[in-house]
């Protein structure tokens, strides 16, 4: 039985004998395996006529189209503004749910007076923002930031504020026996434990930032992957289309994986 045990080697990497499942050339080939399936199949159906490019363009066309807007100094910008406002909306959005997620999961007064209320707004869904948010910020950037803001803010509240409720007792009772109080022991007992799933909610946040971004770039931006949807849907260009989700779904996964690296420096940290 300790034969078919992972064991790792000082540098807490899996040695020859981990299981396949857990070598890292493995998860990457495996992990390869249906987006290239996908692609093969996608081209098989838009070369072979039995869908017209009117409606599926192939992998070439849509390749072309994101050369030619490249050529134009396009295609990295708009990159680049969705990035930026993501990754801002997205900072803002998970300090202030820590820090709210965390007043509602350590004081029950809080839990009382705020919860049913941040319930109710976490209801609201993004497109109803829109409106109210471009009638108060105008059409720039702090609109479409706060929007993902909002939309980053309540995964990382809900799970910090249920994290810390549920807390094993016997571990704050631990704490509490040792004269931990306060700060120290929030910073000793109750942060390590909850970590794992912060950093959970910190990964979905980001996933519903990228959503947001979407929401607030197709009605009000003349710039992103969100206008460049909406602009190619009005212009009938589907090759553009295609290009844009592929981006935003190539960026999303490399947020993610980003994510993924921090989760498990701060849980061997931490945890």
């Amino acid at each position: 039985m300790a034969e078919v045990l992972q064991r790792a080697d000082a540098a807490g990497r899996p040695t020859a004998s981990a299981p396949l499942t857990r070598r890292r050339w493995f998860r990457v080939a495996g992990g390869a395996i249906i987006p290239v399936v996908l692609l093969a199949a996608w081209q098989i159906v838009s070369t072979s006529g039995l869908v017209p490019v009117s409606r599926m363009p192939s992998p070439e066309m849509v390749w072309l189209a994101g050369i030619d807007l490249a050529e134009r100094g396009q295609l990295g910008l708009y990159v680049a503004i969705s990035t930026q406002r993501v990754l801002l909306g997205f900072a803002f959005g998970a300090v202030i749910g820590i820090v709210v997620g965390a007043v509602v999961g350590l004081s029950r007064l809080a839990d009382v007076l705020i919860a049913p209320t941040l319930g109710a707004v976490r209801a609201v869904p993004s497109l109803a923002w829109i409106p109210l948010l471009l009638l108060w910020f105008g059409i720039g950037e702090d609109s479409k930031v706060i929007l993902i803001a909002i939309g980053a803010f309540f995964p990382v509240y809900t799970i910090v504020a249920a994290s810390l409720r549920h807390v094993d007792r016997q571990l704050l009772e631990a704490g509490r026996a040792f004269g931990l109080r306060g700060i120290r022991l929030f910073g000793t007992v109750q942060l390590p434990a909850v970590v794992p799933s912060v950093l959970s909610g910190l990964r979905l946040a980001l996933a519903q930032a990228w959503l947001f971004l979407v929401a607030a770039e197709l009605l009000a931006s003349s710039m992103g992957l969100g206008f460049l949807l909406n602009d190619s849907g009005q212009n009938g260009r589907i090759d553009r289309i295609f290009l844009a989700i592929i981006l935003l779904a190539v960026l999303g996964k490399l947020s993610d994986a980003l994510v993924g690296l921090l989760e498990k420096w701060a849980i061997r940290r931490w945890a």
